[in-house]
């Protein structure tokens, strides 16, 4: 009786401490949130506890049986009341520890029956997203860094969510259980929203899971939590929790975004036309090594601005964007990119700066390579 009064005095207090989240951990949005807030909570009390008792003891001891007042040390060796003391306390706290902990750990294991089915895949350096199961099956894109690079090199004030801006966040409805799985591409990366109680690392060659239900609109936040290159500090993850009839609305709106902007595979594209939608994929995803102006960045990333790159036959560079450079930090892009893109941003880099070429990379070109 005594314990439980003890426990609910514990977590009675873990719900006041909500309220300054600033210094402790977010606001959970989820059960499996809650139960790990409630953990730590309980948990840092007993610490709290234990602290006290035993330097509370050790002060008390050293003083109140100092030499100077004429105590002499004292031996425990062989006392079996002290062993058994010293042993059994810890034991019992230990029990009262584990067994909350290993029912949230089997909750948060419990990824059975989800309404939709969501995977997430890392790449250098952002994520993408397929809709696997449920409502919003089919619909996959790319979710990068959104801050503008005058933020980043501090030439303009950093914004309210500075670093935690994506293009395109993941939107899922309020109240339905969320299955992610994970998987890498390229390195190891770790999807991660604190509100969510959820931290699942992606692995290459591997397929993880974890899941959410969130009971609260709102958008929340997180981040790459491995390390995984250069800019991992720039692979924020934004998740959008919204109603049913908002997220039934959200669906449709994408379908119809990936009808419109699915490309005939035939089309001959000029050099113009093909120039400016490159110019577009390259900010999106070259710019941070490349640099804009193609100079890359001396020692660490290759310039393309008058590179040997360009000045030999294009099927060298197809193959470089298509499948990466392994040992360095070029990624391949060809599960990220459609043939178009590729095209696009291959013709800019060969058309751009002061490279000349003159050559049209056709979509065609691209999907002939891939086979």
């Amino acid at each position: 009786m005594k314990k439980g009064i003890a426990a609910a005095g514990l977590l009675a207090l873990s719900g006041a401490a909500h309220a300054a989240y600033q210094l402790n951990l977010p606001t959970p949005v989820t059960r499996i949130a809650s139960e790990i807030y409630d953990l730590h909570i309980i948990m840092m009390w007993i610490i709290v506890v234990i602290f006290v008792v035993v330097f509370g003891v050790m002060f008390y001891s050293i003083y109140a049986h100092r030499k100077s007042i004429g105590h002499k040390a004292e031996h425990f060796h062989e006392n079996t009341t002290v062993e058994i003391f010293w042993t059994v306390i810890p034991f019992l706290v230990l029990i009262f520890m584990a067994w909350p902990a290993t029912k949230t750990i089997l909750n948060l294991k419990d990824t059975t029956s989800p309404d939709i089915t969501i995977k997430a895949t890392g790449y250098q350096w952002k994520w993408g997203y397929d809709y696997l199961r449920g409502e919003g099956e089919g619909i996959s894109f790319l979710s990068a860094l959104s801050t503008p690079q005058s933020q980043i090199t501090g030439k303009e004030a950093k914004g309210e969510h500075y670093l935690l801006e994506v293009d395109n966040p993941l939107v899922v409805p309020v109240d339905k259980k969320i299955r992610i799985l994970t998987a890498a591409n390229d390195v190891i990366h770790a999807w991660m929203v604190p509100a969510f109680g959820v931290k699942q690392d992606a692995i290459p060659g591997f397929v993880r899971d974890t899941w959410f239900r969130a009971e609260k609109e709102g958008t929340y936040r997180g981040q790459c939590a491995e390390l995984c290159g250069k800019d991992h500090g720039f692979m924020p993850i934004v998740v959008e929790v919204v109603s049913a009839e908002k997220y039934s609305t959200w669906v449709a709106e994408q379908r119809k975004k990936s009808a419109a902007a699915a490309d005939d595979p035939n089309k001959k594209w000029n050099l113009a036309d093909l120039k400016a939608r490159g110019e577009k994929v390259y900010a999106a995803n070259c710019v941070a090594c490349h640099q804009a102006g193609g100079q890359g960045v001396k020692g660490a990333f290759p310039a393309l601005d008058g590179s040997p790159l360009i000045k030999e036959p294009k099927g060298r560079h197809i193959e470089i964007v298509l499948n990466g450079r392994p040992k360095t930090a070029m990624a391949a892009f060809g599960k990220q990119l459609s043939d178009t893109d590729i095209a696009a941003v291959i013709t800019y880099e060969r058309n751009s700066w002061s490279n000349k070429t003159g050559e049209v990379i056709q979509p065609s070109e691209i999907r002939a390579a891939r086979k």
